[in-house]
């Protein structure tokens, strides 16, 4: 199989992409392709909105640009933050161009929210839909672009790499329902596939983030960044024995809401002068450690002292998920723990989104741009997969012509007989995965405990290995889950914090075999 352009995930990074690309270039052929159906995306869970500077009068690119590098601990790049929020406004009526529709106040403006980390409300949103709205709205754009075409159940299981040059040719892929194994050749390819979430103890994710970008470039040798910096987000609806919590959107305590303990008592003023509206990082720290203070399971959202009209019209989503689970928001708490939301880290990218293999971008989730620091300030990923894949589409369509698609290099399709380990026995493996990676092991533990836990997951590696994986996606995944794990621990032991200097080199780590960081 051949296309002009091949991109893996239908996301906002992916779809804005193929867009942009079809619509300048309607003799080019755009192949979507997703490992499940295409609607399954971080993308879709995206409760809050889109961060862009509007009201120009309160607010400026200025103030959003230093609240974007204060939530990053100044890690960030400072010429990358002010290239994504620069953009901001342009890429945001884009949208609105393609048909997607955000809410608005009585007189007709935005109606913007507020964010904890954000100095102003500058938050564009649809209800607590945003991310549906925006995928809706691009998967039907898509859609009547003749020269994209859609294929869902088939899983890269590889990229196909030129080794003499470092160039990416296409993918390998496993069709779901016929069991074959096939290579897509391209000239371009274009990597959109989300976040690793699915890894860890408890997670925001749905079930497709399970860190395929990061693993199958890795494999092919492109360079993996700062994979250590895992966000939490600090209110995930604690329900006991799921590892897939619901969120509860930042724009919650935006509105008014607050966090307390067991006993109804407010705690985040002790960590941080800002309460609720401190950045994800210090909230979900703050909620740790009160928990191991407290020996309670979680903390809670307090919404009773609220509009319970207006946050109801807010929220629709979240009103209804806890309805359904019992919880009704107007006389009780809501319970919350943090939960691996976000993956800062991943496939280091320029500012045109170009990865370190000729011919291979990266955006959104899966890609590390510089924009988020050790901590994303919330609303700002949305933004950055739109402001990349823009970037993207502009080189892409700069150089496509010098390229070629490449033969199938002898590779033929073949039909597979083995299905790797049983179901049980993957959803044990899984388990232990999930167990190994958590908060704590991330941000609290010592080097040792770091070092058992690598040990650990190259451990579960072997076991998985004594299994045939061909032709079994749980399998597939499962390996990129435990591969995307070993690059996040092997990360969180070359670097430590420093309370002065940020994330510093740890000589304690002395691992001959390591990953390139920048």
């Amino acid at each position: 199989m051949k296309t002009d352009v091949l991109v893996i995930g239908s996301g906002i990074a992916g779809l804005s992409f193929a867009i942009k690309v079809a619509t300048a270039r309607p003799d080019l052929s755009l192949l979507v392709i997703t490992k499940n159906s295409g609607e399954v995306c971080n993308t879709a869970h995206a409760q809050g909105g889109i961060a862009v500077v509007i009201d120009r009068l309160r607010d400026s690119f200025e103030q959003h640009i230093e609240d974007t590098l204060k939530a990053g601990q100044r890690l960030n790049d400072p010429d990358v933050v002010k290239m994504v929020i620069s953009q901001a406004p342009q890429r945001l009526f884009e949208l609105i161009d393609w048909g997607a529709s955000f809410d608005s106040n009585e007189v007709g403006e935005f109606d913007l929210g507020l964010e904890g980390g954000h100095s102003h409300k500058r938050i564009v949103h649809h209800k607590d839909l945003t991310g549906k709205e925006m995928v809706d709205t691009l998967i039907k754009k898509a859609g009547s672009l003749s020269n994209i075409r859609f294929e869902d159940h088939l899983f890269v299981t590889d990229l196909s790499i030129e080794k003499s040059n470092n160039k990416c040719r296409g993918v390998i892929v496993l069709d779901n329902r016929t069991k074959e194994e096939f290579k897509i050749s391209s000239r371009i390819t274009f990597l959109a596939t989300g976040g690793s979430g699915r890894i860890f103890q408890n997670t925001t994710n749905p079930s497709v983030a399970t860190g395929d970008g990061i693993a199958m470039a890795s494999r092919a040798g492109a360079i993996i960044t700062n994979m250590h910096f895992i966000q939490f987000h600090p209110t995930a609806l604690y329900q006991k024995s799921l590892q897939a919590l619901f969120l509860i959107s930042e724009a919650v305590r935006g509105f008014g809401a607050w966090i307390v303990n067991a006993k109804g008592e407010r705690f985040l003023y002790k960590y941080d002068e800002r309460g609720e509206l401190a950045t994800r990082d210090i909230v979900s720290e703050a909620i740790v450690k009160e928990l191991k203070i407290s020996g309670e399971e979680s903390a809670f959202i307090d919404c009773r002292h609220l509009d319970p009209e207006e946050f109801a019209a807010h929220f629709p989503t979240i009103t209804k998920h806890c309805a359904s689970l019992g919880i009704d928001f107007r006389k009780d708490l809501i319970p919350i723990v943090p939960a691996a939301h976000y993956q800062t880290g991943g496939i280091q990218v320029n500012q045109w989104a170009e990865t370190s293999i000729h011919h291979l971008y990266a955006s959104g989730e899966c890609a590390h741009t510089g924009l988020h620091g050790r901590n994303r300030l919330a609303s700002n990923s949305l933004l950055e997969a739109l402001v990349y894949s823009h970037q993207a589409s502009q080189k892409v369509l700069e150089k496509i012509d010098d390229f070629t698609i490449e033969d199938s290099d002898g590779f033929e399709m073949r039909r597979s007989r083995a299905y790797g380990a049983d179901s049980q026995t993957l959803q044990r493996i899984i388990k232990e995965l999930n167990n190994i990676m958590s908060f704590d092991l991330l941000y609290a533990s010592n080097i040792n405990d770091k070092e058992k836990a690598l040990d650990h997951i190259k451990a579960l590696q072997a076991k998985l290995n004594m299994y045939p994986s061909a032709g079994n996606q749980q399998h597939l995944e499962l390996s990129n889950m435990i591969q995307t794990a070993r690059v996040i621990v092997e990360h969180t032991l070359k670097f430590r914090i420093d309370s002065e200097n940020g994330y510093i080199p740890n000589k304690a780590f002395r691992r001959k075999k390591s990953l390139e960081l920048v």
